[in-house]
């Protein structure tokens, strides 16, 4: 597996976290940024992370902000990208599960760097199901024009 991994300024403590956890899981992983701490765009972030995962360039992708809410908007802006928002355990599990959802969003302003890194791990480590779930995420796929 391949990750592709950003922050914007909100996010920098946990993407740190979790890079030490795809290390600790022998994932690879590229660092997408950000490396300032001075407010910046998140959508600057989301966006290529999203485009390089829908390009087939990185199996999946990590986005943290603030809150998650604003990488997984513009994440989500992109064809063929189901980025989830996951603030806990189950909702990480069952987003692979069901959705198969190829970018995992989290907010630092909302949950801890212990919280983040399981929440990750429970994420990166759990398989799309399919059967039914794989024909409704063929019909968003249809929807998109994929």
């Amino acid at each position: 597996m391949k990750v592709a991994l950003a922050s914007d300024h909100g996010g920098m403590q946990i993407r740190e976290e979790i890079k030490k956890l795809l290390e600790e899981l022998k994932i690879e992983y590229e660092d997408f940024g950000c490396e300032c701490a001075d407010s910046v765009d998140y959508p600057d972030y989301a966006v290529p992370v999203a485009e390089k995962v829908a390009k087939g360039e990185f199996d999946r992708g990590i986005l943290i902000c603030g809150t998650g809410i604003g990488m997984s908007i513009s994440a989500n802006k992109v064809k063929g990208i189901r980025c989830a928002l996951a603030h806990d355990v189950f909702s990480a599990r069952m987003t692979r599960l069901h959705n198969d959802s190829n970018i995992l969003a989290m907010g630092e302003r909302v949950i801890g760097a212990g919280l983040a890194r399981e929440i990750a791990q429970t994420w990166l480590q759990t398989e799309f199901e399919g059967g039914r779930h794989q024909t409704r995420i063929g019909k968003i796929a249809k929807y998109e024009g994929k």
